[in-house]
Order: structure tokens, then C-alpha cells, then sequence
């Protein structure tokens, strides 16, 4: 009897971690998303393009930079995240992981990256000082035609700039590629 009791007792506290486990649902205040994290929503998008279309890039950070792939990056660099991504420090309270793609002849000519946003983050607030960081940066090296944000279900932000071509291309992917993808924003940066 001890032993019948103990394996339901068991069979239900693993029952209730397997679920504590899951992504949280609107009950939860946060959309459902059917994505793990930043990166495998940037995997899906790049899995989208057609051989020809694709361009030579790396991503994740500095430090932890891969090659031909989107990379994870490291929130705690804040201003290389401010500087290369165009997230501005202070929404840092608001992310929770981050990932990038950067194209490899020169960051002007394409950046993305995708935020996982905590339980609560402002989503429009967030898109909005992204762009306005990217708008105001002084580039060195050209100014990025394009901006566009991108949101992913409920809990993800992509941003991207550049050549208004990529960006257009990467748009197009991204929405249809992506679960509940949507275009928040889109911009000339002049």
C-alpha cells in the first residue's frame, strides 16, 4: 500500500514539475511562445532563406561569437549590446536573453538581434527605444538605410537595420517563418 501511494504521490509531483516547466499562457500574462529562446527564433528565420539569399555572418557577442550562424549574446555586455545592437542600457531591466546576426562585411549593412522579454515588459516601449537608440547612433562607416521591429508572440522582440533590401528580405522571412510574427515597427533612418 506504502509503495502504491508513494508512485502516485510521485506520478503527480512529476505531473506538476513537467507543467511548472511549460511556457506560460495568458493566464500567466504572458502569450504562449513556440520558441525556447532568442536563438532558435533567429535559427528559424535564417532555416527560411533560400541559399542564394543568405549573406555571410556571425552572432553572439565578442567574446562568444560564432561564425555563419546567429549566435547568443550576452546581456551582461551592456554596451557592446547598446553599441552594436542598438538597445539602449536602461531597457536592460526588461530582457531576459538576447541573440544576434550580424552580416560579416560590415554592421551597417545588416544587424539583428532578438530579446527575450521578461513576464510584464512593455513590448511597444521596448521596439520604440530600440529604434530611437539606432536613429540617433553616429555611424562611422555609412548610415543603415532601415530599421524594423518585430514581435513574436508575447514574448519576444526582434530588431533589425541596414540596407533596405536585407532588411525588406529579413522582414518577409521573419513574419512568415515566425509563430505570431508581426511587424511593429518599420522606419527610414535619415
Amino acid at each position: 500500500m506504502k509503495k502504491t501511494v508513494l508512485l502516485c504521490a510521485a506520478f503527480i509531483l512529476l505531473c506538476g514539475l513537467l507543467g511548472c516547466g511549460g511556457k506560460k499562457g495568458a493566464e500567466g500574462g504572458q502569450e504562449a511562445s513556440a520558441y525556447g529562446d532568442p536563438l532558435e527564433v533567429l535559427n528559424a528565420v535564417v532555416a527560411s532563406y533560400e541559399a542564394d539569399d543568405l549573406f555571410a555572418m556571425y552572432g553572439g557577442n565578442q567574446k562568444q561569437a560564432v561564425m555563419d550562424a546567429p549566435g547568443k549574446f550576452d546581456i551582461a555586455e551592456t554596451e557592446e549590446l547598446e553599441l552594436n545592437l542598438g538597445m539602449p542600457k536602461e531597457q536592460l531591466s526588461d530582457i531576459e536573453d538576447a541573440a544576434s546576426m550580424v552580416h560579416m562585411m560590415n554592421a551597417n549593412t545588416f544587424t539583428g538581434a532578438c530579446y527575450q522579454l521578461k513576464e510584464g515588459a512593455d513590448i511597444d516601449g521596448l521596439a520604440k527605444a530600440a529604434v530611437s537608440q539606432i536613429k540617433e547612433t553616429q555611424w562611422i562607416c555609412g548610415q543603415p538605410d532601415t530599421v524594423v521591429t518585430i514581435q513574436v508572440g508575447g514574448s519576444y522582440l526582434i530588431t533589425a537595420f541596414g540596407n533596405a533590401e536585407l532588411i525588406e528580405q529579413f522582414k518577409n522571412n521573419a513574419v512568415s517563418a515566425l509563430e505570431g510574427a508581426k511587424v511593429i515597427q518599420e522606419e527610414s533612418i535619415a
